[in-house]
């Protein structure tokens, strides 16, 4: 019978990379949790106007990239693509702006996009997502990309590069739009189909676009920071200043646009040049009408999202550790299995991580286990231990050896791993 393999794009994380996963969550729940921010989790599955209306309809996203079916009552739903829709929705539905007036939320999870699977890109991926409700001072602007280059450090990324840029509002960006409307004219030849449509509806998605030529000719287009309003000009220059202030170093891109379309003012990305072509691992900005746009009030925001595979892919690799098992227990005879049994799991129950083999195995072999699951001490215990009242733990990096009493067994393993 042939064998049923994982879809394309979607990926087995098996136990050594499972905890790289695991610890880069912890990382980033300690560090949310020192900002003040709070865990919440959102469905996977949410209604497909959801993302039609906040992430736009022409974006490659919506266009191309979604998983949408109908139910079995023909209802049309979507496995999310990001997660701020799924955030804002439940912020609104729950009305948690009437609870509090500056909100700070991170979810972590999957999410689905139907991409060209490359280097550090899946159908199924997960993120971290972050967001600073209610507040619109661009202080907050700075905290939360503070927040976010924290994280990266913390999680032991190395030589990240911050770019950041201001999309303009609704007062300023149309100015902009029909600029590069202009600038276009006599050039859609050039570009790519999906550029070429786009053109008069929703042009700013040039910038967004990987086709080389699409790049070259925006390369040479009029500037977007050459056409902000006043407020607009006035908060970039306090979100530079503050960031000037917190010794947190960017460049400024005119070029960057965010992939979706309800970004205003503040946009950013960190990258990293260990992940080849796809070199950004985090990115994000603010969205001041996001939340009314989807039936909520006028409360302004701004969030952030990291890609965990990304992430774990840049990880230096002297940070990529294995399992470690605190004790193995090496158990020869019946009687001694029985005593091990019960001492293997008292010690699980005060929270040593520890291991034992069923099997009448022999001494060697149970080390040979011990090594592998990468134990740091091992107890070997024997009919001779037993009438001794005396185990032997061995140290497995030193391969030294000491006798503990058998009385007391567990507090003196406790108490010597704590040492440790």
């Amino acid at each position: 019978m042939e064998k049923i393999t994982a879809i394309k794009g979607f990926k087995d994380i098996l136990s050594d990379e499972a905890l790289l996963f695991w610890k880069a969550e912890s990382i980033a729940r300690r560090v949310f949790n020192s900002f003040g921010f709070r865990e919440i989790r959102v469905p996977i599955m949410e209604k497909t106007e959801l993302f039609q209306r906040s992430i736009g309809e022409t974006t490659d996203i919506v266009e191309k990239e979604m998983y949408t079916f109908a139910d079995r009552n023909n209802e049309c739903l979507t496995l999310r693509p990001e997660a701020t829709a799924s955030i804002i929705r439940a912020f609104i539905e729950h009305n948690i702006y009437a609870a509090e007036q500056i909100t700070k939320l991170f979810t972590i999870g999957p999410m689905f996009r139907r991409e060209r699977p490359q280097k550090g890109r899946f159908r199924q991926f997960n993120q971290i997502n972050a967001e600073l409700l209610g507040e619109e001072h661009p202080q907050s602007d700075a905290e939360i990309i503070s927040m976010l280059m924290h994280f990266l450090a913390s999680a032991g990324l190395k030589n990240l590069q911050l770019e950041i840029n201001s999309l303009g509002c609704s007062s300023c960006r149309p100015a902009f739009s029909r600029a590069i409307i202009n600038f276009l004219k006599g050039r859609e030849e050039n570009l790519c189909p999906d550029c070429r449509r786009r053109t008069n509806t929703n042009p700013l998605r040039v910038f967004d676009c990987k086709v080389q030529t699409c790049g070259e000719i925006i390369a040479n287009s009029p500037n977007i920071l050459d056409f902000l309003c006043s407020d607009c000009e006035n908060h970039f220059e306090q979100v530079k200043s503050f960031l000037d202030d917190l010794h947190i170093s960017f460049s400024i891109n005119p070029r960057m646009v965010r992939g979706l379309d309800y970004y205003t003012r503040t946009a950013f990305e960190v990258k990293t040049n260990a992940l080849g072509a796809q070199n950004a691992v985090a990115g994000g900005g603010r969205y001041n009408g996001l939340v009314s746009f989807l039936g909520g009030p006028e409360v302004p925001g701004i969030g952030f999202a990291v890609g965990l595979e990304r992430l774990i892919a840049c990880l230096p690799k002297e940070g990529k550790d294995n399992f470690n098992t605190d004790l193995f227990i090496a158990a020869l005879g019946n009687q001694a299995q029985k005593i091990a049994f019960g001492l293997t799991n008292e010690l699980r129950y005060a929270g040593i991580s520890a291991e034992m083999d069923y099997s009448d195995k022999s001494l060697k072999s149970q080390l040979k286990r011990a090594d592998k699951l990468n134990s740091y001490f091992t107890l070997i215990l024997g009919d001779k231990e037993i009438d001794e009242r005396q185990a032997l733990l061995r140290n497995m990096q030193t391969k030294n050896q000491q006798k503990i009493s058998i009385d007391g067994l567990s507090d003196s393993i406790i108490q010597i791993l704590k040492e440790r």
